[in-house]
């Protein structure tokens, strides 16, 4: 594994493009035993998913407002998984971020640690679309721009390594929010589209968040070529190399 390892100094991070969630579930998984294993360095997956709900630990199927029939008619499947909070959208549009990282390497831990995600969203925002938006501790995290959430969190921690993370509303289509309640919290959503008027060079986006969030985390970011991290996993779950 020698040739997968990481500088300390350095956040590797792997663009998965457009990825179905089980497939980026299953990678996320497959590098959380790496990393526990201390086989690889800090890792951040980057992705956009098609259209899918996921639960959370608190998820409550009261808050899916559609029939799962109608759901999976239009192809959208509903996972549920370990990282907190309630229901929640990913779609087209949406910077998904999925930190593999140590959380001992962050000041107040779990706490610390989503602190420096949603910083680095909010640095981002303001400094290159003015738009303002905080970070607030209530029964679910977020990051929030006015009353309207833009940024959800919801991690897990197994063995000191996270997983999950947050999902950006950038170029978002927001009507698919009604399907659900958000994160349970009967609040609006917003979206950088939404707030400027107009869509944003999402690639760019991307890009900008991920030089910000390795600030956050005291990293240099480290592109590294999707072969790598297909290769990676197989070995690690037992097929050729």
């Amino acid at each position: 594994m020698d040739e997968w390892m990481s500088n300390m100094d350095h956040l590797s991070v792997y663009d998965l493009g457009q990825m179905p969630y089980k497939e980026a579930l299953a990678l996320q998984r497959h590098l959380l035993l790496l990393r526990q294993n201390d086989e690889i360095g800090d890792t951040l997956l980057i992705v956009e998913h098609p259209a899918v709900l996921t639960l959370g630990t608190r998820g409550d199927y009261a808050n899916i407002y559609l029939p799962r029939q109608l759901l999976a008619e239009a192809g959208v499947e509903i996972f549920e998984v370990e990282r907190g909070g309630d229901v929640t959208y990913h779609g087209p549009g949406q910077i998904v971020g999925y930190p593999i990282v140590k959380l001992a390497h962050f000041p107040g831990s779990i706490r610390g640690y989503i602190t420096a995600m949603a910083t680095a969203i909010i640095d981002v925002l303001r400094e290159e679309f003015g738009i303002e938006a905080e970070q607030r501790f209530d029964k679910y995290s977020g990051v929030w721009v006015g009353d309207t959430k833009i940024v959800a969190m919801g991690v897990a921690v197994k063995q000191g390594v996270t997983l999950h993370g947050f999902a950006f509303n950038v170029n978002t289509n927001l009507s698919h929010f009604d399907w659900i309640n958000p994160c349970g919290l009967s609040k609006g959503v917003t979206s950088v589209e939404h707030e400027l008027g107009h869509p944003v060079d999402f690639e760019r986006v991307k890009q900008l968040v991920i030089k910000s969030l390795a600030g956050k985390f005291q990293k240099t970011p480290v592109m590294q070529p999707l072969e790598n991290l297909l290769q990676m996993t197989k070995i690690a779950d037992g097929g050729e190399t």
